[in-house]
């Protein structure tokens, strides 16, 4: 899923104008939450986990 990358060609004659500096931010700032998304759900499935090792079933 997030090991994907694709290949992007770069225009040597691209001028970025105020617009296209908004429509770049957009998806950055959604990729740093699906990371942080991602991150959090590896730290709570280990939380899980732990806690169902030190579990002491015999009660």
């Amino acid at each position: 899923m997030a090991t994907e990358k694709s290949d992007i060609e770069l225009d040597d004659d691209f001028v970025e104008t105020e617009g296209d500096v908004e429509a770049a931010d957009v998806p950055v700032s959604k990729t740093n939450l699906t990371k942080r998304r991602l991150i959090d759900n590896m730290l709570e499935e280990r939380r899980l986990k732990r806690q169902i090792s030190e579990y002491d079933f015999d009660l």
